[in-house]
């Protein structure tokens, strides 16, 4: 016969061995949390060198023909290290407006190069007259409207950003 302070013991040990803390996690192991928008697009590291002045943004990419098309309509703000790319590939001729838009934009069609062609400042919220440029762009990175101006960005300027 097992004596019961024999029995209590093991039992004890049964149990504390049942609850031991789990190891660590691997944080290699997780998966990598992905970095969405609230509108749920991929958000990426852009800067803009001008001047010799690096500019850093956290922006929205519009990959489909889909998010490409409604853009930033409808936001009533964006902050000033914010803003939206649409990526072309291949690289062609664009065209935008500002349809359903409701905050003045920026708009800098960037070229295969990387280089600025054109910014399109303070673009019209609601207007429908289109902003374009014919030789082909690899992008095109809309901003807070004025801030282009505010960082002394223009064409010629070079943009990159991780993807």
């Amino acid at each position: 016969m097992i004596p019961a302070v024999r029995i209590a013991a093991l039992l004890a040990a049964a149990l504390l061995a049942g609850c031991r803390a789990e190891p660590a996690s691997n944080a290699a192991e997780a998966p990598a949390a992905a970095r969405t928008s609230p509108a749920g697009l991929d958000l990426v590291a852009l800067a803009i060198d001008s001047g010799g002045r690096r500019h850093a943004f956290t922006v929205e990419v519009a990959r489909t023909a889909e998010q490409q098309e409604h853009g930033l309509m409808e936001r009533r703000s964006l902050a000033p290290d914010a803003g939206m790319l649409f990526p072309f590939d291949p690289p062609r001729p664009a065209s935008f407006w500002m349809r359903n838009t409701l905050i003045p934009l920026d708009m800098l069609f960037v070229r295969p190069d990387g280089t600025i062609a054109r910014v399109a400042a303070d673009a019209v919220p609601m207007s429908e007259t289109p902003i374009a440029v014919e030789e082909p762009m690899t992008a095109v990175l809309e901003l807070r409207g004025g801030r282009a101006a505010e960082l002394g960005i223009h064409a010629g300027d070079r943009v990159s950003w991780s993807d």
